[in-house]
């Protein structure tokens, strides 16, 4: 008897941080280091009962444990709160015995990495009615063994925006994934790195797709309704042996948008002026549609013109003397390996509170569409303290060094630490759990080797993404043209449209601003900055009515290493945007 009671008294002492996190109903948990394997190990290659009795978590992290073969029961009914759930780099698999769901609050669910084959029904994600996982976003199932996908995916996660099954064994897609309706918000599908043998033509079914990535696989052949997909901007069929040797060519160097019109008109010698009518004819009625839509919106013609003075202007690389380049390095791929650059000019940050508005609009996009910095981190800059061309890696926190914002230079490990006191005497002084301002976001960094930083060609860290940028390029109200870099460790289409509102977002408040330097009837503090709301530019034209002043947005390019191109942005599909009172001039 009292051999038995030795390891039942040593639980506590063997998982400390589920000891302190419940004493200090945190809401954040990561679990890992070299600890981790042998106490999973010994729990039977579960995840601790424990665990499951901390009903206020709503992120939780379980990386790197080569011991991990099942998350174990008790996951659905002990954390009924969890947002986001990472279980990457683990052995789960062959399946998930018992099933996760069902887990009505969950957002982001990452198993990539782990050794999972099959997710039948009692071993999956979910149950299919009523939806097991109704509130998941984003569901990363990549660099796996996944041989299948279970048919009842689409009931399970009806909400689903982002998929990605990259680096598994899959052959073909579930009939259902394409039925009518069946994933209405999926913007973003990738499965590169495969075997699938045939995409079928009711792929066009799916009406929010924007990003499809079927390189790497054994595609013959690209159906033609692909054109159909209404929002469709950005295509991957790189390394596929398509028996069209022209489209074969043409998914190797043309942009998206040439492939969709060949695709359109049904490629060489498929009724070429048959199909070509139609495709006139159904782009005739979606021309219609959309005008009709601007007119609902915008009221009579005068005021939709009037809407209209919200302009851009795109300055692309080729007429541009001096763009600037981001290089990415290999090791920041296993740590936040998407970004996405532009410059942006002409911004007025130094009439009234322009600068407050701009930095409080930053917060709230951080908040919302960035899912406080888990989806991904904004980072803004004073262009003219930045010398290019710009570096993007990883380097071990005792390496990286850095002039916080309102600090002294410091290395990111004590950075981190400094943050973590500061945190935790937050948390003594207020007597509540959540803290404020960086603190909130130190547990993304948790587990990690290595942490992503910006580096200019002076060799100084202008960026430390997801924490803080540097007081070298701080925005000041002086600033008026900035550096924009949007970092993730989640997709690159999520950097992108981030991108797409931060900017809209600029446009908006420097119109604002516009209009209102010479009118003492609206004060800068009339707006409510914390709301994001700001006066519609219907409403108040008594500025530069004769003129524009369009803000000018130049491309930047991030290339690999050897120079090669990994995206540049704004290309012509970016800044698509539906809002009404917006005009690129491209």
């Amino acid at each position: 008897m009292a051999a038995a009671a030795v390891p039942e008294a040593a639980v506590p002492e063997a998982w400390p941080e589920l000891e302190l996190a419940e004493r200090e109903k945190r809401r954040e948990l990561l679990l890992t280091g070299p600890g981790l394997e042998d106490r999973v190990r010994a729990a039977g290659g579960r995840l601790p009962p424990r665990l499951f009795t901390l009903p206020l978590l709503n992120y939780l992290e379980v990386s790197g444990c080569g011991s991990l073969r099942e998350p174990g029961p008790g996951l659905a009914q002990g954390l009924p709160q969890l947002h986001s759930l990472v279980l990457r780099r683990n052995a789960l698999g062959p399946g998930l015995s018992p099933e996760l769901g069902p887990l009505p609050a969950l957002r982001v669910l990452d198993l990539s990495g782990n050794a999972l084959e099959a997710l039948p029904p009692g071993q999956g994600l979910g149950p299919a009615e009523p939806p097991g996982l109704p509130q998941l976003q984003s569901l990363n199932l990549s660099s796996n063994r996944l041989r299948e996908l279970p048919a009842d995916l689409v009931r399970c996660a009806p909400r689903l925006q982002t998929l990605n099954l990259t680096g598994n064994c899959l052959d073909s897609f579930p009939d259902t994934f394409f039925q009518p309706g069946a994933l209405p918000l999926l913007s973003e599908l990738a499965a590169a790195d495969n075997c699938l043998r045939e995409l079928s033509p009711d792929i066009a079914h799916l009406a929010s797709l924007k990003t499809l990535d079927l390189s790497n696989n054994q595609l013959s052949e690209i159906p033609a309704t692909l054109a159909d997909c209404p929002k469709l901007k950005e295509i991957h069929f790189e390394g596929n042996k398509l028996k069209d040797k022209r489209l074969e060519k043409m998914v190797h160097g043309c942009q998206t948008k040439s492939i969709l019109e060949y695709l359109r008109v049904g490629g060489r010698g498929c009724g070429k002026g048959r199909v070509k009518a139609e495709a006139a004819e159904k782009e005739d009625i979606r021309k219609k549609k959309r005008e009709k839509k601007q007119k609902k919106e915008g009221g009579d013609g005068e005021e939709l013109e009037a809407v209209h003075k919200l302009l851009l202007r795109v300055l692309h690389v080729s007429e541009n003397p001096a763009p600037l380049v981001v290089r990415v390095h290999p090791e920041v791929r296993d740590v936040r390996p998407f970004i996405v650059g532009a410059v942006v000019r002409g911004m007025d940050l130094d009439t009234g509170n322009a600068l407050k508005r701009f930095l409080t609009a930053q917060t709230k996009l951080h908040e919302d569409l960035c899912e406080k910095r888990t989806a991904a981190t904004i980072a803004t800059h004073d262009l003219k303290a930045i010398r290019g061309p710009l570096q993007y890696g990883a380097r071990p926190p005792s390496d990286l060094k850095i002039v916080p914002l309102g600090r002294r230079e410091v290395k990111a490990k004590d950075l981190v630490r400094q943050l973590q006191l500061e945190a935790e005497e937050q948390r003594k002084l207020k007597k509540r759990q959540n803290v404020s301002g960086l603190h909130k976001y130190l547990h993304l960094l948790d587990g990690k080797d290595n942490y992503p930083c910006l580096v200019d060609a002076d060799g100084d860290v202008i960026s430390f993404p997801p924490i803080t940028n540097s007081e070298k390029t701080k925005i000041r109200k002086a600033t008026s043209d900035l550096f924009l870099e949007v970092t993730s460790a989640t997709s690159l289409q999520i950097c992108k449209d981030i991108m797409d509102a931060l900017i809209l977002k600029m446009a908006e408040l420097n119109r604002y601003t516009l209009e209102n330097k010479e009118d003492d009837s609206l004060s800068d503090t009339e707006a409510d900055p914390m709301s994001g709301q700001f006066p519609n530019p219907k409403t108040n034209q008594s500025a530069d009515r004769d003129g524009t002043s369009p803000l000018i947005i130049e491309q930047v390019r991030v290339v690999d290493m050897e120079g090669g191109l990994k995206v540049v942005y704004p290309s012509k599909t970016d800044l698509d945007t539906a809002a009404s009172h917006l005009t690129v001039i491209r």
